[in-house]
């Protein structure tokens, strides 16, 4: 019989620190767009908020005097050491993943190489598996039940996989966010900030439904979660939170963090690279490296099924990008 392995996320639960509260039965993505005035700037300003106040949080906890241990992913140790005990994750998932375009994986690879530079025993996320998670639908589900979830949605996946052709939504001001168990590229949904990415490839001739900042990445997220129940779908997400990330990375051991020194030299170190981001990056077209993010560009969205919590599974379908 294979071991009983607790998920991070019951010991690192990810809290929303927005401040808005969500009403039973509703559109969960729809209280903090009305809690915002439909406000693009507000939006971005609840975001900021979020993630501004968990790294502070989390900067606390690992430089607290009475800190005790990283939060070890033991799937993804097994994962990565198969003898300890093979076959064992059947944690299986269905979501929908947004891919990052060619300039953000760029972005992220240069990030995580000056993490790897302080820490070098980190786990980083293969590039080709980067994502983020624009609906978790539910998880920790046998293969069967996913199965079955996937044909009662079957109909509407070819309307949400390319929803992004004719919705963007735009995500700037890249920085980096930690916590116990993991670290991650986020961002804010657009207000207002000049336009940085390359152009769509040529032909884009269709007809774009919804785009400018006035159409938020949230406000995506909320339409597919309504096109997502009205399939006939439950959605059962572990957390609604106002985020935008990409894992970048997990821990493996407490070997790069094992005493105080060594986890100032973390911490500060993710402070010099959100301070470089935010001075050199952010809003700086002559940046070789690109700082936004149009949803959609080059791959729609990744109609994602399987054991997917470290960018595994398979793609039910992969909508049209531009």
């Amino acid at each position: 019989m294979g071991s009983v392995l607790e998920s991070t996320d019951i010991k690192n639960k990810l809290e929303d620190l927005s401040g808005v509260v969500i009403k039973p039965g509703e559109n969960p993505y729809n209280a903090l767009i009305e809690a915002c005035d439909n406000e693009p700037t507000k939006i971005q300003t609840l975001y900021a908020a979020h993630r501004v106040r968990r790294n502070a949080q989390q900067r606390d906890k690992f430089l607290a005097s009475d800190y005790k241990e990283l939060i070890i992913d033991p799937y993804l140790l097994r994962l990565e050491n198969p003898q300890i005990e093979p076959g064992f994750d059947t944690r299986y998932c269905m979501t929908f993943w947004g891919r990052p375009p060619i300039h953000v994986i760029e972005l992220a690879e240069a990030i995580q190489k000056k993490l790897r530079a302080v820490a070098p025993n980190i786990w980083l996320m293969p590039p080709h598996r980067m994502h983020i998670t624009t609906l978790e639908l539910d998880f920790s589900r046998t293969p069967q039940e996913i199965e079955a979830l996937k044909e009662t949605l079957k109909p509407a996946i070819p309307h949400i996989a390319s929803y992004t052709h004719q919705h963007r939504s735009r995500l700037v001001k890249p920085m980096v966010s930690y916590d116990l168990s993991a670290f991650a590229l986020s961002f804010l949904p657009a207000a207002g900030e000049p336009t940085l990415s390359p152009a769509p490839t040529a032909p884009d001739s269709v007809q774009v439904l919804a785009q400018g900042d006035a159409y938020t990445y949230h406000h995506l997220r909320r339409d597919v979660w309504g096109q997502a129940k009205d399939a006939g779908v439950t959605v059962s997400s572990r957390y609604i939170v106002p985020s935008a990330h990409i894992t970048l990375g997990r821990y493996l051991t407490d070997e790069d963090h094992a005493t105080p020194e060594l986890r100032r030299r973390w911490v500060d170190a993710i402070d010099e690279i959100n301070a470089w981001l935010e001075n050199e990056v952010w809003d700086n077209d002559e940046s070789k490296l690109v700082g936004e993010w149009v949803v959609g560009q080059e791959r729609g969205l990744d109609i994602r099924v399987g054991t997917l919590w470290y960018g595994g599974g398979r793609s039910v379908m992969v909508g049209e990008g531009f």
